[in-house]
């Protein structure tokens, strides 16, 4: 079994969720246009990276809280 190339960890008290793609630390999303940018930075294309992030692709593993969520409750 394989992890998923994208990981969004749980939210952080502070705020924010640590985001790993292809098991590299990338920093730390505070909205879903943050996770598309550290998508495009590690190469996706932008329009496959908002695709990804809003379709809710199995690609995506959020971990903790729910999707699209970056504030702890």
């Amino acid at each position: 079994m394989t992890d998923p190339p994208i990981v969004v960890y749980r939210p952080l008290a502070r705020g924010g969720r640590h985001v790993y793609v292809l098991g590299q630390d990338t920093g730390v999303a505070y909205a879903d246009r943050d996770l598309v940018e550290f998508l495009r930075q590690s190469g996706f294309d932008e329009t496959d990276a908002e695709a990804v992030v809003d379709g809710d692709s199995p690609e995506i593993e959020w971990q903790g809280g729910q999707p699209h969520q970056y504030t702890a409750t």
